[in-house]
Parts: C-alpha cells; structure tokens; sequence
C-alpha cells in the first residue's frame, strides 16, 4: 500500500450518459490493456438508453481478468459524474477517460512504467489523435500539441496552448487527494478537466511521453459539439470565468504576476465569444488588457487586433479566391 492505496494500481474513472451505442469501445478497451493491475469506476449520469444494462453486461467479464468493477448511478454534469467515482479509488495512480474514446493497448502501461522509473514526478501525459465517428478515418484535432517539451504546463492549459485530452494524463493519486482531501472537485456546468488538471499542474510539472495512446472520436451529437445560442454561449463563458476563480483560489495564487495571468486566461475566453459575436470594441479591449498583463506577445496583439477589425474582409478575400459567393 502508499499510504491508502493499493500499490501498482491504477483507477480508472470514467463518468458515462446514454452512451449504449459507444461504451463497449472503452470498455473492451480497459479488457484489452497490456497492464493488468486495474479497477474500472464508471459512473452512470442517470442514462435513459441501455448504457447501464451494456454496463451491467461487462460484470464477468472483468471479473475473468481479475479487474475490479463498480458500476455507480446518480445524475448530473460530468464533474459531478467524477465525483461520484472518486470515493471508490483505491490505486495507486489515477486517469479518467471518456466514456467514447478508447486507451491503446500499451496507454497505462507506458505511463505506469514511467511514473515507477521516475519517483521524483507526480503525472505524467501522453499524446492522444482524433478519429471520425462516422468515418473511422483519422481527422483534425480539436487542440493544439503547444510546446511538448514543457513540464510547467498550468498556463499552457489554462489559455489553451496545449491539450487538456482527459485520457492522456495520469496522475499519483496520494497527491491528488492532497489537493481534494474530501475527493470533490468543485462541480460546474462546464470543465471538469480543468477541475483535475489545474490544481494539480499548478503544484507539478507533468512531462510528455511522446506517443499516442488515446484515441478521441470526434461525434458531431456529442455535448461538447452542440449548437448553442449566443445567450448559451454568453453563460458558458461567465460560467468558465467563475470556474478559474475558484481553482485559483485553490491553486492559493497570490503573486501579483500570477493573478495577472490568471485574469489574462479568463480575457481570453471572453475574447474568443466577443469576436465571434462581432462585439469588437470589446474584443479590442480584451486583447489591450492580455498585452498590458503579459498575457500575449506584441506581435500576437497585433495580429488579433488586425483580425478584429479586418476579419470579415479576410474572409471574404478568401471566398473570392476561391470563386465563392456571399450568402445572400
């Protein structure tokens, strides 16, 4: 044991809702690891499809290869999800994959392996690509890789310079629950990768093992990808900002430069709405307060200025080029 928790194991929480017709992927996924030393939490959002019946299913056969299995029930946001799960982890390590996407085969291993061969870190992250739902074919990533020789990665995540793929990190579990002693994070409408990823990489720097061991499978139906109205996005970005708030306070920052960056991460997330949403002037100011507080380079100022104000010509530029048409 290290301290509570089974030594060499690795807990995998993964909160799942009406995910009948994807589930069995990760499922089989977890049956197929090259690492043997598992337990599966997966936490039912109060599905209305078979998701829990397709769950229920699984029960022999992860007893067959000696993994532990808890299904666990209830409702809400996935960070309410994980924390429903948390309670149940007993092993050493921790990573919580989506319910749609799949672990390779050598995912926990090769992360197992470089936590036991390096003490000294706490994480440790790998790559993950992006596949087609509908194709199968491999396709455009939804984030950016940023600089994967970086260990000090909480500001890259929090302005979105690098990737925050929930199923690529893996963290010692003695030490998160050092920062979550009642094993919650704060639950919200929105994130609940931030939630796991922020404190903690606030505190830790987190390598990358440069291979791809989580496939994402990009489903035009999912949450992440649905059409919101302007009034939805508006509240998503209020409720974004109010999320960093609460994980800087339990990041405990309180250097001046810091606490700048931090209000430069959350004028990002504004900047991204207001420009999308032609409120330029405000986008403007956006981009003047990052550059004042350190949060964007001048050539970056420039550039996004210049976009704000000749955006729509660039874009219509570009049609032209290519012999489009404006809608009418």
């Amino acid at each position: 044991m290290t301290g509570t928790f089974v030594k060499n194991r690795v807990s995998i929480v993964t909160p799942v809702y009406n995910g009948e017709s994807y589930l069995s992927r990760m499922l089989d996924s977890v049956l197929g690891q090259s690492y043997g030393e598992l337990e599966m939490i997966l936490v039912d959002g109060g599905s209305t499809d078979g998701t829990l019946m397709l769950a229920e299913s699984y029960k022999e056969r992860f007893k067959d290869k000696g993994i532990k299995y808890n299904i666990v029930t209830g409702g809400g946001s996935a960070a309410a999800g994980l924390n429903r799960g948390l309670p149940f982890v007993t092993g050493e390590f921790l990573i919580w994959p989506d319910g749609d996407d799949v672990l390779e085969k050598e995912s926990v291993k090769r992360r197992v392996e470089f936590l036991q061969a390096h003490p000294d870190y706490q994480c440790v992250r790998s790559l993950g690509y992006y596949v087609s739902e509908e194709t199968g074919e491999r396709t455009r990533a939804d984030e950016r890789r940023g600089n994967l020789t970086n260990e000090n990665l909480f500001f890259s995540v929090l302005n979105s310079e690098t990737f925050v793929c929930c199923g690529c990190y893996m963290f010692r579990t003695e030490r998160f629950f050092e920062i979550y002693p009642k094993r919650r994070i704060p639950d919200s409408v929105v994130g609940q990768n931030l939630q796991m990823l922020l404190p903690f990489l606030y505190r830790y720097p987190c390598p990358t093992i440069q291979e791809e061991l989580y496939r994402v499978y990009v489903r035009p139906g999912s949450s992440s990808r649905a059409p919101r109205t302007e009034e939805q996005e508006w509240k998503r970005c209020e409720e974004f900002q109010k999320l960093i708030d609460t994980l800087a306070g339990i990041c405990g920052i309180t250097d001046r430069e810091e606490k700048q960056r931090v209000e430069c991460g959350k004028a990002r997330i504004r900047y991204g709405v207001e420009l999308k949403y032609g409120k330029k002037w405000k986008a403007a100011a956006d981009v003047v307060f990052m550059v004042k507080n350190g949060g964007i380079t001048f050539r970056e100022f420039v550039e996004r200025t210049a976009y704000i104000f000749a955006g729509n010509l660039i874009l219509r530029l570009k049609k032209w080029r290519r012999g489009e048409k404006d809608a009418e």
